[in-house]
């Protein structure tokens, strides 16, 4: 696999940021359509994006940084997001919070902007495991040659790494991604104004318990006090995810 789509003047495109940069751009155009269906200013969404996407980069750069301290030995490698080194729970985390911000800034109602915007997050998430294909990352353990045979012959290329296949993990949560994705959308339309927050909850509870069972699989995984970090966090959004539910069926929301 050839991790660089092409050079300008010298500096090579990585095919992980082409598929990145993907994501994002569908994970505006499914808010921009969801928004109108919703009758929510699309506007405020994308000077929210202009917050919030670069601090979800940072985040998601200083999760994976912190649990992997020990790689790091100056500040250029901190801040070297080329060499790779990012995690999703790390992004999100900041991206909820900042929104969360801008939102109290712009007066707008969080939660409800929230929902309209979770579908396209998931989309976006199940865009950029692609990118992971491309770098030979986030897989799984070895497998056979009889079952990687199972999938198509650039899935079996792209798996075949150092001399044996292994699992093609991004695969498996790419495609529970774009379940997830398409539940989330039904919910959106479906919900309620009183039911704000619901599709953040799904997010949280859906999402995790897919990248449970996949992160299980995976080599890569951050680990804290021998357990599998992502695993730790799965745990904590499905409850989390529980509780907003509860919390939004025994309330109308005004947040």
């Amino acid at each position: 696999m050839n991790r660089v789509a092409f050079e300008i003047f010298g500096i090579e495109i990585m095919w992980y940021g082409i598929i990145i940069s993907i994501g994002v751009v569908a994970a505006l155009i499914l808010a921009n359509i969801l928004a109108k269906k919703k009758g929510l200013n699309f506007e405020n969404i994308v000077d929210a994006f202009l917050v919030v996407f670069p601090v979800s980069i940072i985040t998601a750069r200083l999760y994976y940084v912190i649990f992997e301290i020990e790689s790091y030995h100056s500040f250029i490698d901190v801040i070297n997001i080329r060499n790779g080194g990012m995690a999703i729970h790390g992004g999100v985390i900041g991206a909820l919070i900042s929104g969360y911000l801008f939102a109290r800034y712009r007066k707008i109602n969080f939660l409800e902007y929230v929902d309209v915007i979770m579908p396209g997050v998931i989309l976006a998430q199940a865009i950029g495991r692609w990118g992971n294909f491309m770098n030979q990352e986030a897989h799984g353990g070895e497998v056979t040659k009889e079952f990687i045979s199972r999938f198509p012959e650039f899935i079996q290329r792209g798996m075949y790494i150092n001399g044996a296949y292994y699992h093609p993990t991004f695969l498996y949560e790419s495609i529970w991604n774009l379940l997830v994705c398409i539940v989330l959308v039904l919910l959106v339309l479906k919900k309620k104004e009183k039911d704000n927050g619901i599709v953040l909850a799904g997010y949280g509870i859906l999402y995790s318990i897919g990248r449970f069972f996949i992160e299980g699989l995976r080599t890569d995984s951050l680990m804290v006090f021998g357990l599998r970090t992502a695993q730790i966090v799965s745990l904590i959004s499905i409850i989390l995810g529980i509780i907003l539910i509860l919390w939004i069926k025994r309330k109308k929301v005004h947040y």
